[in-house]
């Protein structure tokens, strides 16, 4: 995983003062750490009976659709407010520097199927704990969340109850 953790860019400062923002566009933009990060990914579920792959916007849509494709199942996307086209359900999160609304497709998800919550990073855990919630007043299991990097020291691990959290790597400190 060290090779892997190389290609993400640190970015101090940003979008506010006193945050060190994890930039997995630089991981994304290498194929063979796109291409081994995935496989990680797909290694880990394919003999666990997964229905759906649920992606947070944004970067949880390009490892989620990716893992979908591999196990051979559904993409669900989780959205930021107002961008979803037919009608939906919405969960409130913070964040680290803010606050925000998640939305769903209410016919996304059928009760009792199995879900793999896919994002890039978990830091405070909002958007995840968000998106299990409305998975869950769907009807959906959540199998696991699935995150690239976690930043330990926010636990955010703490704002998802009840549910197992896999990190294929950490970045300890901001």
């Amino acid at each position: 995983m060290e090779s892997l953790k190389q290609t993400i860019r640190s970015i101090p400062g940003w979008p506010i003062e006193g945050v060190t923002f994890r930039d997995l566009m630089t991981l994304m933009k290498d194929p063979d750490a796109l291409i081994q990060s995935c496989d990680i990914l797909y290694e880990r579920y394919r003999d666990r009976q997964i229905d759906k792959i649920v992606g947070i916007d944004a970067r949880g849509f390009v490892f989620g659709a990716v893992l979908a494709y591999k196990l051979g199942v559904g993409f669900i996307p989780v959205r930021k407010k107002g961008k979803l086209p037919a009608e939906t359900i919405e969960e409130s999160y913070d964040l680290e520097y803010g606050s925000g609304t998640l939305e769903i497709h209410k016919d996304a998800i059928s009760t009792g199927e199995k879900i793999v919550i896919v994002d890039d990073l978990i830091a405070t855990g909002g958007t995840a704990g968000a998106t299990v919630n409305l998975v869950r007043k769907l009807g959906g299991i959540v199998v696991e969340c699935a995150f690239l990097v976690e930043l330990p020291d926010l636990k955010g691990r703490e704002q998802i109850k009840n549910c197992d959290i896999y990190a294929m790597m950490e970045f300890e400190g901001d």
